[in-house]
């Protein structure tokens, strides 16, 4: 997608690198607007550095007649052009310009010819972010449509703590990718059969075997199906976590619920990402009764449980199959053997154990090893963002 970064003149204007890189290495296009106030913290040419484009800083050139007469109207071609505008900082200047419609630089003048998706991170003093005059425009700027990311709390560059710090990169990324995603409209028609989630395999009625998955990855996934305007099914080990509002749940607990519940909804299905972390085994003979303590060792006999993905992938199907790989080792190597073995579409292979871990976490690191041989890393980045480019994939699998 096409980015427009409007870059204004306060003390966080530094961090706006940081978060053109990242914009970057999500696949997206930037081009940079820089206000005059922004050029006294930031040089342009960071900026052109990072996204390898050119930096407008003015309303008009002063290079040539024809220059100027063309830069008198580059707001409308770059409006045109791009597909988001983004602000951060958004000093409390430019939060009222756009508030009351003035237009005096090329940052404010491009605003008034912008028609997309609007994500505006504010950054001020914390006094000036509690003024009531700020607050009417933030008031009505999200009256408008647009997108705030609230400022964080923290150590303020006037010496203050409070509110008004500029929001991490992370978040104002998936503020983002959450406004972009709600433009694409790729899944529409499609039935997309999601399992998410650990299982639970009893050992007697108050323990059993189970695994850290938090399910945050299913989820996320369900989200940006339905975002991009998927049916989605989603079937769930026992989490934490609430539902999208309009996915179709089936709550399991064991493995076998899950495996029952999958086929059950599998004729439906033109997608199926088998995204859940499954035991491996269960307990041969669970206790119908709790298992006392006692000082004398206990010998636990496990058999293996249902392989769903390799029932997916067995013989002929109608529907796109993906796979997850989560390994502690050796990440492209198993990643192409489960690829293989279980007769997939993709593996999406993430690494667990240790710093940086799938499980548990907001954000992940993946690694999509898909069937014509190709594979393509994503960055860490938040679970929600993952799961579009998983989406992006699948996409293209099925054209």
């Amino acid at each position: 997608m096409r980015i427009v970064l409007g870059v204004t003149g306060g003390i966080a204007a530094y961090k706006a690198a940081e978060l053109a890189r990242q914009l970057v290495r999500n696949g997206h296009e930037i081009t940079v607007v820089m206000t005059k106030g922004a050029e006294e913290f930031i040089r342009p040419l960071t900026f052109a550095s990072l996204t390898g484009r050119k930096v407008i800083t003015d309303l008009f050139s002063s290079a040539s007649p024809d220059a100027t007469l063309s830069s008198a109207v580059e707001h409308i071609g770059v409006a045109r052009e791009h597909d988001l505008l983004l602000v951060a900082p958004a000093t409390a200047d430019v939060l009222a310009k756009f508030a009351h419609g003035l237009a005096d630089d090329f940052l404010s003048t491009l605003y008034l010819a912008f028609d997309g998706p609007v994500v505006l991170a504010p950054a001020m003093n914390d006094r000036m972010w509690s003024h009531a005059a700020v607050r009417e425009n933030v008031a009505v700027l999200r009256g408008r449509g647009h997108a705030l990311v609230e400022p964080g709390d923290g150590y303020l560059a006037c010496g203050t703590v409070g509110p008004g710090r500029l929001a991490e990169s992370e978040k104002i990324v998936a503020a983002v990718e959450d406004a972009l995603r709600k433009r694409r409209t790729d899944l529409v028609g499609q039935t997309i059969l999601i399992t998410a989630g650990p299982t639970r395999e009893p050992v007697d009625p108050v323990r059993y075997i189970s695994n850290r998955s938090s399910g945050k990855m299913g989820y996320a996934l369900a989200e940006a199906a339905l975002a991009r305007g998927a049916r989605v099914l989603l079937v769930s080990g026992p989490v934490n976590l609430q539902p999208p509002a309009r996915a179709e749940v089936e709550q399991v607990q064991t493995a076998a619920e899950m495996r029952d519940a999958v086929f059950a909804h599998l004729f439906e299905a033109t997608v199926v990402i088998k995204c859940a972390a499954v035991a491996d085994f269960r307990p041969a003979t669970p206790s119908a009764q709790k298992i006392k303590k006692t000082s004398a060792d206990r010998t636990l006999e496990l058999v293996p449980v249902p392989d769903i993905l390799a029932e997916l992938g067995d013989g002929p199907r109608n529907f796109i199959l993906v796979g997850f790989a989560a390994e502690t080792e050796n990440l492209l190597d198993y990643a192409r053997r489960k690829l293989e073995g279980k007769n997939c579409d993709m593996i999406v292979a993430n690494r667990v154990g240790g710093d940086g871990s799938a499980f548990e976490s907001e954000s992940n690191e993946v690694l999509l090893v898909l069937r014509n041989g190709e594979t393509i890393p994503v960055d860490r980045a938040p679970k929600r963002v993952v799961a579009d480019h998983i989406f992006d994939q699948i996409v293209k699998l099925g054209k």
